[in-house]
């Protein structure tokens, strides 16, 4: 495995957007970029190297975006998704999702990729909503998911980047997952996780947490009237609609949760018992409340404690958009996506060796590199 890092990447909250001088070249470098490591490495590297964390970041200061701005992420990848509209046949890379409302048409973008080559897309659309399932609900780290962008190619491989906000820290979070390197979506899923800020969160997706996720299935599955009995307890409440006053910031704790609420989730759940934790937190209408509810039942009356470790492990520096480490030279761009052009179209026709540029970018998180 080439890029076998584990973590999620922090950065900092910016408005605006890239101008559009900026984008259009983006677009067409990330373009040029793309297709030359398709042509070298097949959709599978490109999947690969687009899931690791320093790679991604490399690529997004490469084509001239600020090193630090949370923006480098929606903007990369829509660069990437414009720059390759067209060309998915010849590809056989497809892009769904992006940012905000984007986020949501990526079902239906999957299923329009179905109809036209015959993937199904059953497993595709469950990846994507079982890997926003995850980073929003069992790992409850304060940052709420706003940008989730699914890539996937015509043999089912698939990668996600996904991206949340904290407006309490003015910071944000992005989650890397690879698909052929998932072996439970439950249990330590991600391809990365970096950040520099780290932080007790609810973690039910670590190792350690297996008896908690275990449990968690096996109480949603119980009499509502109990479940609720006990949350009232570890709350200090009376009654089943206790008031709650919602704070600004993002976390789940314990004063946000509504028992009143919970109650109407959990009459589903017990209704339809979850058969272990995927399915839990697969079940519509089941969120960060329901399941920090669910595990205050489990360790405090139960004994059994999840993980309070954050993932996050990693940070990184590289130059950009805003002047740093110097401002972004036009005639420079523009003749790097022109000797991009013409390495891509030299390969084509087996002078292989023209790329050894696009090598040096690929081996930029190759253990041994010295980054």
């Amino acid at each position: 495995m080439p890029f076998g890092r584990s973590g999620t990447a922090i950065l900092p909250l910016h408005g605006g957007k890239a101008p559009a001088w900026l984008f259009q070249r983006m677009k067409a470098l990330a373009r040029e970029v793309s297709l030359a490591i398709i042509a070298e490495f097949g959709t599978s590297g490109f999947l690969e190297r687009i899931s690791d964390p320093f790679w991604f970041q490399c690529l997004g200061s490469t084509l001239g975006f600020d090193w630090h701005s949370s923006g480098l992420t929606t903007t990369l990848t829509g660069a990437i998704k414009e720059g390759l509209k067209g060309l998915e046949e010849e590809t056989g890379l497809y892009l769904a999702g992006g940012k905000g409302g984007r986020a949501r048409k990526t079902p239906s973008e999957i299923r329009a990729a179905g109809e036209k080559t015959g993937i199904d897309p059953s497993a595709l659309i469950y990846a994507s909503r079982l890997s926003a399932r995850v980073d929003n609900n069992a790992l409850q780290d304060g940052f709420r998911l706003y940008h989730h962008s699914f890539f996937f190619d015509r043999q089912g491989n698939w990668a996600v980047i996904q991206q949340g906000m904290n407006e309490t820290s003015r910071l944000a979070r992005r989650y890397h997952w690879l698909g052929t390197e998932v072996k439970d979506f439950v249990v330590e899923p991600h391809r990365a996780i970096c950040s520099e800020l780290r932080g007790s969160v609810l973690n039910l997706v670590k190792e350690e947490s297996a008896g908690a996720r275990a449990l968690l299935a096996e109480l949603a599955g119980r009499a509502p009237e109990k479940n609720i009995r006990d949350l009232n307890s570890l709350l200090g409440g009376e009654g089943l609609f206790p008031e709650l006053l919602m704070p600004r910031r993002h976390r789940i704790e314990g004063v946000d949760i509504d028992p009143s609420r919970i109650h109407r989730i959990l009459i589903r759940t017990y209704e339809n018992p979850p058969g272990n934790f995927e399915a839990l937190i697969g079940m519509e209408g089941v969120g960060p409340a329901t399941i920090r509810a669910l595990s205050m039942i489990a360790e405090l009356i139960y004994g059994e404690k999840p993980s309070f470790r954050d993932p996050a492990r990693f940070s990184f520096a590289v130059g950009g958009k805003d002047g740093i480490p110097y401002p972004v030279n036009r005639k420079v761009y523009d003749r790097t996506i022109e000797i991009m052009k013409r390495a891509l179209e030299r390969a084509r026709v087996g002078q292989r060796e023209k790329l050894e540029a696009v090598r040096r970018l690929m081996r930029y998180s190759l253990p041994g590199s010295g980054i």
